[in-house]
């Protein structure tokens, strides 16, 4: 049984980064350019750079620990927008696994990749998702993503 995720939304169809990438260009493209974001300065850092948020699941898992590491969980989504897990049983194996299949899908020819570009609506699939204006800026990312229903644990979405 095929698993898809319908969404109420529709999310317009932009080209690959990679295909972006691969064109002769000047200079990147107004739509990833991010003017209202201050760029990074060497002559601004200090003796050590931000950390990436480490989220534990074993103390999210956990009474005694469930509301400080909720606080830390919330301060990653709303100020990074992304962190690690760590704690979370799976294992080294599988995630190198996914890494290497992934990068494998990721070099495979444009053409290959198209075979699994995402409808308009869904969020599985090649592309960038939750893209809702032609003004909107987008990510310098490729995106692959699947959900499964039967087996939750093989869910993933892989940027690169």
């Amino acid at each position: 049984m095929e698993s898809t995720i319908k969404t109420s939304w529709k999310s317009s169809p932009v080209p690959s980064v990679k295909e972006v990438a691969n064109e002769s260009l000047a200079a990147v493209p107004p739509r990833y350019v991010r003017p209202d974001q201050d760029s990074p300065s060497l002559s601004n850092v200090t003796s050590s750079l931000p950390q990436v948020p480490v989220i534990d699941m074993s103390k999210l898992l956990s009474p005694d620990s469930m509301d400080s590491e909720l606080d830390k969980f919330h301060h990653a989504f709303k100020e990074w927008g992304f962190f690690q897990l760590i704690n979370h049983g799976v294992s080294s194996s599988l995630r190198e696994k996914l890494k290497a299949e992934t990068e494998e899908f990721f070099n495979l020819p444009m053409e290959d990749k198209k075979k699994l570009w995402k409808e308009p609506g869904e969020i599985e699939g090649f592309g960038e998702a939750f893209v809702v204006s032609e003004e909107q800026k987008l990510n310098w990312n490729g995106r692959i993503g699947n959900s499964s229903h039967e087996n939750p644990e093989l869910s993933f979405a892989y940027i690169m």
